[in-house]
């Protein structure tokens, strides 16, 4: 067989190969390997049909549970007579509690990267607390949290109708599985969670049972399935040691503790764990199926088979192991120094091996055996060259040792930088980004082959460089020094990126460790394979490949799952500012396959390097990517399965509380495809549009973020927004009085020059608001939000610097409040009220949009203030 020959079956089978793993990782990451209980299920079972049936309710039958709506308090309803329920069939052994409060509060805190301060009032949270006949109200207890209200224009099944649904099924199950908590089991079903985290502020700031919480764990939902990932965990290390020892399908990785600040968002768990309970606990967060987050799509349709049943199975197990655990305790029993000994513990290493097992270790080990592989690197030439061993053998071993690592670390360059340049030049002749966005198969077909070009360029020239070690003495062939070489090097480069990991504090070494591990197992194995199989046979090569097939199957799982995650991330990748923001996406997905192939693929590159770095197998790739970047372009970025989010205002400027002044449509989006985009592949709404006005993309009718401040911090992930004029007549058939803000009492003005305003905002006949926002400019000095405490003053678009204050909950009411003055200067206070009522002509043009837009719509009535 020829030489090319034999590099295109090595090709083919190692596409066969890691066509396999392929179809293995995305059967686990889709829980194709978890069978949902039926509703007919055992009573001592968790099934995910019964919880199904609570989505169902809670999205179909109830219609829309946000704050302002009636659906929310009908949720809440539904929930209570639930639990009620649950509590009429315990038995004597139980004591059952079940509690409904009205939270109220106000705090500032940091989101998005900016400052808002939050004022609430009577938002309702629904709670029951399962415990034994013996127990008492100050016993340490385990909390179970998830957020019932919706976000604006979702049903909510994944986010977080699944949360809720499994919180009643493990409550009911609890009690028909006759199994008698040893500490109290709490279920905290909050209904403010979408509003900034509101409604577990209010249960830990007020609640009877808050200071009794020892351990917690927050659900929560960024799609509609797949892993049911461990995302933070803390204070201190216990709480993921009992999710490790306890959970049946272990779903977790400290490097997503490491990332998760980056991700735009947020949970409950920051309020329970860092800003003021300072409780351990866990929080775990559905990860796939980021298409339907947030958007009208996230129905129960979407939801992935066995996603639930995994999460409830694992629940289940968690909260009886944390019922048991000493370790819960209440808050005036966690010590200062308890909480010093395990914060020092904090950064522990664990992840789970495809939802089989869970690896999980401590800091010191980790620092004992990820320097393993680096104590290897150091003895090399006392390994190799035993009994033999010279000086100028140590120092030329160590020179080959730098080469390797020098080339394998520029193919692991390269394999990150040419799909990138493949990503700008498809751009560079494309009408549009995204275009693997609703195919994510097209981002492999297209980026994959050209990490693999990248990878394997730098061995295409390998044999211009010398060997620095004298073949003559070491009586070995040229061809198996160079694979020694081209090995120690690559296993060189995974140390090293293994202790930069380990000496940064950051959990994500023991992926290059694992591989470096891997590697060498599998070296030894080559070695004997060649010994009786002979150097550079089909045999050998399978000698080293097939002891790698775990490490490699856990790459693709782990690299799978994180372009997955990022592919449907980019729907929503936030504020893209132009020209370059058009490129980001692409630019982010592409480096991310590069560097999943050069984890997956890197290891197998010293043996089958020589295999494949041939000109023929180089011009077949360059083949495959010309094809890929042709057949990429026909299709389009979005589809129902994929939406595009595309964000509409219908402003209205008032003034006083009957009139209106000005009238407007305005539109953003979150992706790096722009309105234009929009616009020119939805001619239906660019006719409603030309109707009115001309469609123009001119800066007349551009709009700023401060247009946007009624969804303030989000509108800070807005681009490209355009306004256009629209008739005001339709709102006043629905609303006789709008929001309006007035003086309460005469300004009074201290000896020091202090001036305090007391005023009092009435919002109108407005039925569904959702939240008001004021934003102040001038000389604040003071305010009554947050216990009269001023946060530091944020920029809404370039413009003055300005304290933003949040307001929410029984919009029938008034709010009343004081804002203080340091000077004469006079304060501006623009007024913001989102209110999800639409007016006909709204509706329908949010009607045109077609199906592969998911449009959010609601209706602002802005007015602006001088005191």
């Amino acid at each position: 067989m020829g030489s090319d020959a034999r590099g295109f079956a090595c090709l083919v089978a190692l596409a066969l190969m890691y066509g396999a793993m392929s179809l293995l990782v995305r059967r686990v990451l889709y829980m194709r390997h978890v069978a949902p209980l039926g509703a007919d299920a055992p009573p001592e079972a968790f099934s995910e049909a019964r919880a199904i049936d609570h989505i169902r309710r809670l999205t179909v039958d109830i219609p829309g549970r946000q704050e302002g709506r009636p659906g929310l308090e009908e949720a809440a309803r539904y929930i209570r007579a639930q639990l009620e329920g649950i509590a009429a069939r315990a038995g004597p052994s139980y004591r059952v509690e079940v509690d409904e409060t009205l939270v109220s509060g106000s705090f500032s805190m940091m989101f998005l990267r900016h400052r808002v301060t939050l004022a609430y009032r009577n938002h309702k949270n629904v709670i029951i607390r399962i415990s034994s006949n013996v127990s008492e109200d100050h016993d340490p207890s385990v909390l179970v949290n998830g957020h019932f209200d919706s976000p604006l224009g979702s049903p909510g099944a994944g986010d977080c109708g699944s949360c809720v649904a499994s919180m009643l099924e493990l409550a009911r199950l609890i009690v028909d599985s006759k199994w008698i908590p040893p500490r109290p089991v709490i279920f905290l079903f909050n209904g403010a969670e979408e509003l900034f985290l509101l409604g577990s502020h209010g249960f830990v700031k007020t609640h009877k049972w808050s200071n009794t919480i020892g351990a917690f764990i927050d659900i929560e939902a960024s799609g509609t399935g797949g892993p049911d990932l461990v995302c933070q965990s803390g204070p201190g290390s216990w709480p993921s040691q009992v999710y490790a020892q306890s959970a049946k399908y272990p779903m977790a990785n400290s490097v997503a503790q490491d990332m998760f600040g980056i991700i735009p968002g947020d949970t409950d768990y920051r309020i329970f764990a860092e800003d003021y309970g300072n409780i351990p606990g866990l929080d775990i967060i559905f990860v796939l199926g980021g298409y339907f987050y947030h958007t009208s799509y996230d129905t129960v349709e979407k939801l992935i088979p066995g996603s639930i049943q995994a999460r409830g199975e694992n629940l289940f197990n968690l909260i009886k192991a944390f019922a048991n655990s000493s370790m819960v305790l209440v808050a005036s029993e966690r010590s200062h120094k308890a909480a010093t000994v395990e914060r020092i513990d904090d950064r522990v290493v664990f992840f789970d091996y495809l939802t089989w097992f869970m690896v999980f270790y401590s800091r010191e080990v980790s620092m004992i055996l990820h320097s393993l592989p680096l104590v290897i690197c150091l003895l090399l030439p006392f390994i190799l060259h035993l009994p033999n061993m010279t000086l100028h053998s140590w120092f030329a071993t160590y020179f080959d040792l730098i080469k390797g690592i020098i080339f394998h670390a520029i193919g692991v360059v390269l394999a990150i930088v040419t799909p990138v340049i493949v990503a700008v030049l498809r751009l560079l002749f494309s009408r549009h980004a995204m275009n693997w966005f609703a195919r994510p198969y097209l981002a492999f077909l297209l980026f994959v082959p050209s990490s693999l070009v990248g990878l394997l360029l730098p061995r295409t020239i390998w044999g211009f460089f010398s060997i620095s070690q004298d073949v003559s003495r070491l009586a070995k062939s040229k061809e198996a020094l160079t694979d020694g070489v081209c090995f120690w090097g690559a296993f060189g480069l995974y140390v090293l990126i293994t202790m930069v990991y380990l000496l940064t504090g950051l959990s994500g070494g023991f992926l290059t460790y694992f591989i470096s591990a891997s590697m060498l197992l599998s070296w030894i194995s080559y070695r004997i394979s060649s010994r009786h199989c002979g150097h550079r046979s089909f045999k050998s090569l399978a000698g080293y490949v097939i002891p790698l097939i775990p490490c490699l199957t856990y790459g693709m799982y782990y690299g799978g799952f994180l372009v997955q995650f990022l592919i449907e991330k980019m729907g929503m990748m936030g504020s893209l500012p132009q020209p370059y923001g058009y490129f980001v996406p692409d630019v982010i997905v592409a480096a991310a396959v590069g560097l999943v192939t050069g984890w997956c693929f890197g290891p197998l590159l010293p043996v089958v390097g020589h295999w494949l770095a041939k000109s023929s197998i180089l011009q077949f790739l360059l083949q495959v990517i010309v094809l890929a970047l042709a057949l990429s372009s026909q299709f389009f970025p979005y589809s129902p399965d994929a939406p595009k989010r595309v964000i509409l205002q219908h402003k209205f400027v008032t003034t006083g509380a009957s009139t209106i002044v000005d009238s407007s449509y305005e539109f953003s989006v979150v992706d790096a495809n722009s309105l234009a985009f929009t616009f020119n592949n939805a001619p239906e709404v660019a006719k409603f549009l030309r109707s009115n006005s001309e469609l123009s993309y001119e800066e007349k009718y551009h709009s700023d973020r401060s247009s946007w401040v009624a969804l303030y911090p989000v509108s800070s992930l807005f681009s490209g927004s355009l306004k256009f004029p629209a008739q005001p007549d339709d709102i006043l058939e629905q609303y006789k009085h709008f929001p309006y803000l007035s003086i309460r009492e005469p300004i009074s003005t201290s000896p020091n020059g202090h001036r305090r305003v007391q005023l009092e905002l009435r919002l109108g006949s407005l039925s569904e608001i959702w939240t008001s926002v004021l934003n102040i400019t001038g000389p604040l000095s003071n305010w009554s939000f947050a216990d009269a405490t001023l946060a530091e003053p944020q920029t809404v678009s370039g413009g003055l610097p300005s304290y933003i204050c949040r307001l929410s909950g029984s919009s029938n009411e008034h709010w009343s409040f004081w804002l203080e003055a340091n000077s004469s200067e006079p304060l501006r206070v623009d007024l913001a009220v989102l209110d999800q009522y639409l007016v006909d002509n709204t509706k329908k043009l949010k009607s045109l949009f077609p199906s592969w837009a998911d449009v959010t719509a609601f209706s602002t009535f802005f007015s602006s203030y001088y005191f």
